[in-house]
């Protein structure tokens, strides 16, 4: 599977909610979720390692948004294609 991977929640064609899943291995679970910003909060496994980032304010993030918490995780960033689903509604 191609990492990242954003999974997008639509409700009446606009987009809800989204998680864009990070690396992650077999048997990986959320441990403890930090916020991250406006409208972003960012799971980690029990070690610390982030493997998912929750986006509950798709209208309100951009990309710019994003790669700058990805930047911080030191994970690579996103182009405007990799949330265009964000944007399809």
């Amino acid at each position: 599977m191609k990492w990242p991977y954003l999974e997008v929640t639509f409700r009446h064609g606009r987009p809800l909610a989204a998680y864009l899943y990070l690396s992650r291995s077999p048997g990986d679970r959320s441990r403890r979720t930090s916020r991250a910003g406006v409208g972003m909060l960012i799971d980690y496994t029990e070690e610390g390692r982030p493997i998912g980032i929750e986006i509950t304010a798709p209208d309100k993030v951009t990309v710019a948004d994003i790669n700058g918490v990805l930047a911080g995780l030191n994970v690579p960033t996103l182009t405007a294609e990799d949330i265009a689903p964000l944007r399809a509604a």
